[in-house]
C-alpha cells in the first residue's frame, strides 16, 4: 500500500487531469481529449473499496485519491487492483462540487477518465480516454481535518456502461498536498 501511494501520486501530478483507467479489455470511447490542466491539490486516502465496478465488472482497488486541477475539475481516482494491468486506473470526474456542511461534499460527474496499459503514451505515461457520463460522487469527512469517512460514486457513461465505487476509510489521516495555489472552485455556503 505504501508503494502504491507514491506511484499514484506521481501519475496524478504528471498528467493533465489526475488519474484514469479502463478494464483490461479495452472499452471503446467516443470522446476527444479535453484541454490540458495541472493538478493543484491532491489528497490520498487510506482504506478499502467495498465496491468497485468498472463497466459493470467487479474489481478490488489499491488506493483512492481526490485531485483538484487549476481549472476547477475534480477527480476521484481509483487505482484498480488488476494483476493483468498495473496502469489500470478509473476516475470519476466533474466540476462544480458543493458542500452541504463541513463534513459532506457532492460532485456531479460528467465524464469517466479511463486508463490502462493499452492506452497511447506521452512521455512514457498512458494518456486517459474520456467517456461522457452522468452521475454523482459523495464524500463524507473533511480534508482540512485530514479525515474522510467514505466516498461513494455512481455513474453511467454515454454507452450505458455503469461505474460504481464505495470506498471506506481505515481511519488513518488523509495525506493532503497543495501542489500550487489556484482559485477555489467549490461552492461552499459556509464562507
Amino acid at each position: 500500500m505504501r508503494l502504491c501511494r507514491p506511484v499514484l501520486a506521481a501519475t496524478l501530478v504528471a498528467f493533465v487531469s489526475p488519474c484514469f483507467a479502463e478494464s483490461s479489455t479495452a472499452l471503446p470511447v467516443n470522446n476527444p481529449p479535453t484541454q490540458n490542466s495541472f493538478v493543484d491539490l491532491l489528497a490520498l486516502m487510506s482504506g478499502h473499496c467495498k465496491t468497485l465496478k468498472v463497466a459493470g465488472r467487479p474489481f478490488a482497488c489499491k488506493t483512492v485519491a481526490y485531485a483538484h486541477d487549476d481549472k476547477g475539475r475534480v477527480n476521484f481516482a481509483v487505482a484498480v487492483d488488476d494483476p493483468s494491468d498495473e496502469n489500470h486506473v478509473v476516475s470519476f470526474s466533474g466540476e462544480n462540487g458543493k458542500r452541504a456542511d463541513d463534513n459532506s461534499y457532492e460532485l456531479p460527474i460528467d465524464r469517466m477518465l479511463l486508463n490502462s496499459k493499452d492506452r497511447p503514451k506521452v512521455d512514457g505515461l498512458p494518456v486517459p480516454a474520456e467517456q461522457t457520463s452522468t452521475g454523482t460522487c459523495r464524500q463524507t469527512g473533511n480534508f482540512a481535518a485530514k479525515k474522510v469517512n467514505d466516498v461513494t460514486c455512481s455513474a453511467t457513461d454515454s454507452e450505458g456502461r455503469k461505474y460504481e465505487l464505495l470506498f471506506v476509510s481505515d481511519g488513518a489521516p488523509v495525506s493532503v498536498r497543495r501542489i500550487r495555489q489556484s482559485a477555489p472552485s467549490i461552492q461552499d455556503p459556509f464562507k
